[in-house]
């Protein structure tokens, strides 16, 4: 197969282009990314030599140069890519609605005009609001979206629904739970609490740290979403979720545990604006239907994480002091060519 991996040098992206490398040796992998602060092709060092992986620099809502990419042989498209961190979207909701609406729009248009044999929407959990204490998201549960991230997300998936609805395209979307480990963007919730302990700086904290969350190694969901699209039905929705809630008090006392340092370096700081309760998904049609399970405890995932971080100092101080993004923009063209 020839795979389109849009937004594929972000966190998830580059750790499901990492794996599909790694269990399909003879795939070829496209991976078009437009290198906004969240995308860093440092993540894909280790394959960037390897012939059956292609970096393109572009927008997901260009449309000609989506059509191009279309034009040579694609079988699939897989779109992780994504505005996604929510504290951003109450800052700047508009970039959010043009990459994650428009710009998901714009990849169903080509890639129905081109025959796409597979589409795959990559979703969240937060398209479905906050939960009460009891009970799990399914598949049926209606979308209550609560940022101007999950509206967008929300909409993008209703749009790739209408489509398969109107248009009889392949769409499959997957909605899973928080994801962590290699390669995440230090302003997400974990990383930056690792990253700043390691430099032995506070973690803050948002509220009273009581938000539930359901955690799930970033490896498990790139095997979930792979087996989605080899097995999974078109037209259907498939949630990906580990089981491992926790409260985020809960969750960064355990990582300060685990790294030696005390938990007075736990701060807590002014709750966001419209922040969900809690989250928790019920993979149990993913996993009836695809034979697909969590591998990893949180336990063994953050202690993997965890020292991932302390190895890689390089490169999560060149994310924090932006260092990475200087290199971007002095080798790459528009359209993702080294320049001369």
């Amino acid at each position: 197969m020839k795979l389109l991996v849009t937004g594929g040098a972000g966190f998830i992206g580059s750790n499901f282009i990492l794996y599909m490398l790694e269990h399909h040796q003879g795939y070829d992998i496209i991976n078009l990314d437009n290198l906004t602060y969240a995308g860093n092709l440092e993540n894909l060092t280790s394959v960037s030599g390897n012939k059956h992986y292609s970096f393109i620099k572009g927008d997901i809502a260009d449309a000609r140069l989506v059509g191009d990419i279309l034009n040579n042989g694609v079988d699939a498209v897989i779109n992780f890519a994504a505005e996604s961190h929510v504290d951003r979207s109450i800052l700047e909701p508009a970039s959010f609605i043009r990459t994650n609406v428009l710009g998901t729009q714009i990849l169903l248009d080509s890639a129905k005009e081109k025959h796409i044999s597979r589409f795959i929407q990559i979703s969240t959990d937060e398209v479905y609001g906050s939960l009460g204490t009891e009970g799990r998201f399914t598949e049926t549960t209606c979308l209550h979206p609560n940022s101007p991230y999950s509206a967008s997300k929300a909409s993008a998936d209703m749009i790739a629904l209408a489509y398969h609805e109107t248009f009889h395209m392949p769409v499959l979307i997957t909605r899973t739970s928080n994801n962590y480990g290699p390669y995440q963007f230090p302003e997400k919730l974990l990383p930056l609490a690792i990253t700043n302990l390691l430099e032995g700086k506070h973690v803050p904290l948002y509220g009273d740290g009581l938000n539930v969350r359901d955690w799930i190694f970033v490896t498990d969901n790139a095997e979930a979403i792979d087996l989605v699209l080899h097995k999974g039905r078109e037209g259907e929705v498939y949630n990906i979720g580990a089981g491992n809630e926790s409260t985020n008090i809960s969750l960064l006392k355990t990582v300060v545990k685990l790294m030696g340092k005390p938990e007075s370096l736990i701060t807590y700081v002014k709750d966001r604006p419209g922040h969900d309760k809690r989250y928790a998904i019920d993979p149990s049609k993913t996993m009836n239907m695809l034979g697909w399970s969590s591998r990893t405890s949180l336990d063994r995932g953050l202690k993997t994480t965890i020292d991932w971080y302390e190895k890689n100092r390089e490169w999560w101080q060149r994310v924090k002091s932006g260092e990475y993004m200087k290199y971007y923009k002095k080798n790459y063209s528009a359209k993702g060519l080294k320049t001369q």
